[in-house]
């Protein structure tokens, strides 16, 4: 009788860990209150990533519109009063950016925050059903000691027997349950750290990116401040700067198409005694970590209504080293001192590459260079040795052309 009792206490032990199993499975149950609290601050991080979503749909909007008024005003531009106005609406667009990036970064942040909770609570249920397969196997080895021939002779029935048989495939069915249950939740924890992790590097762009727009954002200012101050607010004086500009720029392009077909023509007679490699994958001249800050044909590039924008502005630090982004021929060095200075190589199948606001140059004419060598450095920063007019800041303008006629860089640059 006393066996019998110990069986039934048992069975009855067997049906409670079988309930718990169940009630954990559905969310509910004596551990629910430990996961309570993780659940009510997950909830309330994907509401302020909600709220912070409209808010960035909402800046971008605005920021929209701006981008329609600038690009509409700036093929207008007649006056200084005009140039002005879109300086005006292109600083208040930028300040608008940073906003944006702001936002998004509070939203990472957050969604960094929610999977650190994820992961918090299922590392807690993990730990739950680990408690569950101690108390299980511990049952398993309690019933172990004990022959099916020994509880069968013992036992007044045969029911009391089965009762045990039942017992015991109870405790071992919960245990499979708790460790199918352990494999699901490491599989969803390991997904939580995964995205975590994609998260973290999503949060270092938007940081980057933020560093960038600001760079945007002064350099906006600064070409305003240096606008005003070359015209002292006089618009005769602004008409005079804004020619100067476009007859440089005229005469630059002028210059390098004739440079193209008179030294091509030389290229193409000592190439064959040079080893070159394929020049229609070329690599970056300097890194692009910071930015693009203008692109090829760029609809928002400030002087738009003066001629479209050749090439790519890369942000870079004054003195950072020019790389020949393939094998080549030097074809023009232009050192203007403190104007415009630049180098142009040409490459293999009509392909011939342009650096301007070079600050030192390190390369001569009619000289063959290789891939990666360091042909000069950077300039741009108002006011230095090969600078121009129009500059605000140091950055690499880099031009590709096809026979001579600008084409989009990024269509050439690998990441190599």
């Amino acid at each position: 009788m006393l066996i019998m009792r110990k069986i039934k206490i048992a069975s009855i032990f067997a049906i409670l860990i079988t309930v718990l199993a169940m009630a954990f499975y559905s969310g509910c149950g004596v551990f629910a209150y430990q996961k309570d609290d993780i659940s009510k601050e997950i909830k309330n991080v994907e509401k302020s990533i909600t709220e912070q979503q409209k808010k960035i749909s909402e800046l971008k909007e605005k920021a929209n519109e701006y981008q329609k008024i600038i690009q509409e005003k700036q093929l207008e531009i007649a006056s200084l009063e005009e140039q002005l106005l879109v300086f005006k609406n292109r600083i208040a667009k930028k300040e608008l950016d940073i906003k944006i990036v702001n936002e998004e970064i509070a939203e990472a942040k957050n969604k960094i925050k929610g999977k650190n909770l994820e992961i918090a609570q299922k590392e807690e249920e993990i730990k739950e059903q680990k408690e569950k397969i101690i108390e299980f196997i511990r049952l398993i080895y309690k019933n172990d000691k004990k022959s099916y021939l020994e509880i069968l002779i013992l036992n007044d029935s045969f029911s009391e027997f089965f009762n045990y048989l039942t017992f015991t495939e109870n405790i071992e069915r919960g245990l499979k349950n708790a460790l199918d249950g352990i494999l699901i939740l490491k599989e969803k924890l390991e997904n939580s750290k995964d995205l975590l992790e994609k998260e973290k590097l999503n949060l270092e762009k938007l940081e980057t990116k933020l560093l960038l727009e600001k760079e945007k954002l002064n350099e906006e200012k600064r070409l305003k401040e240096m606008i005003l101050t070359e015209t002292n607010y006089s618009e005769r004086l602004f008409q005079k700067l804004l020619a100067r500009a476009k007859a440089e720029q005229i005469a630059a392009d002028n210059e390098i198409l004739n440079f193209e077909k008179e030294k091509r023509a030389l290229f193409e007679k000592q190439k064959e005694s040079k080893i070159l490699d394929n020049s229609s994958e070329l690599s970056w001249p300097v890194s692009p970590s910071r930015g693009i800050s203008a692109y090829f044909h760029d609809p928002t590039y400030p002087f738009r209504h003066l001629f479209e924008h050749p090439g790519i502005d890369v942000i870079v630090s004054q003195g950072t080293p020019i790389k020949a982004p393939a094998s080549g021929y030097v074809a023009r060095v232009k050192d203007a001192g403190f104007g415009y200075s630049y180098i142009m190589l040409i490459h293999s199948d009509g392909l011939s590459t342009v650096y301007g606001h070079v600050n030192k140059i390190l390369v001569k004419e009619d000289e063959f260079v290789a891939r990666g060598q360091i042909i000069g450095k950077v300039g741009g920063k108002p006011g230095t040795l090969g600078a121009g007019r129009l500059t605000t800041g140091a950055h690499l303008h880099f031009e590709t052309r096809l026979d001579g006629i600008p084409v989009n860089p990024l269509n050439y640059l690998t990441l190599r």
